[in-house]
């Protein structure tokens, strides 16, 4: 029996339909696709370090700026001031630190003195001794000559007040040996006590580093008095006046980093199986339809906010209720890195963009 030709011309589109969908159907499993992306890029929050009123606003909101350009500028006239008076500080600390080393030489030499009296009382003690040593020999042998008539009474008794004043010379000059050393403990202490307040020699003293962290601080502060942009970016969402007060460590503006994009495709959970970091990329931007730009995976997301569970009303569990015949896919958050740009794109932060993955096109998936 002859099969009629048209019979054959409907089953034969039915089956390139039926094969066309199928491979439809096998290119999005091998290469997942979502229209849920979103352009990204570091947004920096430029917070001034000092507070005070803005005093110079060059800039407009949206306007790109480069590293190192003004933003803002505070009033540094409070921040000279303070400069000032820290470098006169400086010099005070300095003077003093020299009046201070003055004091420890000073106190070097009475100890040098000191020393030099201890010793010449010493050596008059040992004088004393030998003149005692040798006036007691004299009284002696006077002593012994007078019964022989060999000497005078009178040179007897000269020679004994010679002896009794050795004697008394010799008491003297041990009281000035122990006023001497005494004068020698007061000397180093004074000595010591110069050295402890003078401290470190040099660039190593407490007080001149004290001093110039000082000055430093006050320099750090009148060069933050100038904000300048760290990155080449954006400013957005610009809110600063002239005249307003900008406050230390709180934010003021937002800036995006010009090179910093990326683009978050958030793909089912039953999508990303295959997907590997360095797989090849495609991502539409719905600003410009038909300049599509190529990238390559960064990374895939490790969590995502879980909803159930989570602290409700007077502290019980969230628990969202499911339907048993319908199972909703979460989405995870792949981020993918732009290779290129193509000249005439704008990016912006927040945008939508459709993420194609080509999955097996990383060169660990080549290799495998």
């Amino acid at each position: 029996m002859k099969i009629p030709q048209k019979y054959l011309l409907t089953a034969t589109v039915v089956l390139i339909a039926f094969l066309l969908v199928l491979f439809k159907y096998w290119e999005y499993v091998a290469n997942p696709w979502t229209r849920n992306g979103q352009i990204q890029a570091e947004i920096i929050q430029v917070t001034p370090r000092v507070s005070g009123p803005i005093v110079t606003l060059p800039i407009l909101d949206n306007q790109p700026v480069k590293a190192g350009d003004l933003l803002f500028e505070i009033d540094p006239r409070t921040f000279a001031a303070s400069l000032e008076q820290a470098q006169a500080q400086y010099d005070m600390t300095g003077d003093s630190y020299l009046g201070q080393v003055e004091q420890v030489e000073a106190a070097k030499a009475q100890v040098e003195a000191a020393k030099a009296t201890v010793r010449q009382a010493q050596s008059s003690i040992n004088q004393l001794d030998s003149t005692i040593e040798k006036n007691k020999a004299e009284y002696e042998r006077q002593q012994d000559m007078l019964p022989k008539k060999a000497t005078s009474q009178k040179a007897v008794e000269r020679a004994e007040a010679n002896y009794e004043v050795s004697v008394e010379q010799r008491k003297g000059a041990v009281a000035g040996l122990a006023q001497a050393r005494a004068s020698l403990n007061q000397a180093q202490a004074t000595l010591a006590e110069a050295q402890a307040n003078l401290g470190a020699a040099g660039d190593a003293n407490a007080s001149i580093r004290k001093a110039r962290a000082a000055v430093r601080q006050d320099e750090l502060n009148l060069e933050f008095t100038q904000v300048r942009a760290p990155v080449d970016g954006y400013v957005t969402n610009l809110n600063l006046r002239l005249g307003s007060n900008a406050v230390a460590n709180q934010p003021a503006l937002a800036l995006v980093d010009v090179n910093s994009y990326w683009v978050y495709g958030f793909f089912k959970e039953n999508s990303i199986g295959n997907i590997q970091k360095g797989d090849q990329a495609l991502i539409t931007l719905m600003t410009y339809p038909d300049q599509p730009i190529e990238g390559t995976v960064d990374s895939l997301g490790w969590g995502i906010a879980q909803q159930d569970g989570s602290t409700g009303f007077e502290l019980l569990p969230n628990v969202s209720p499911t339907f048993e015949w319908i199972r909703l896919a979460q989405r995870v958050p792949v981020r993918v890195h732009l290779s290129e740009i193509p000249e005439g794109i704008a990016l912006r932060v927040g945008t939508t963009a459709s993420v194609l993955v080509r999955t097996g096109s990383s060169d660990s998936g080549a290799k495998e």
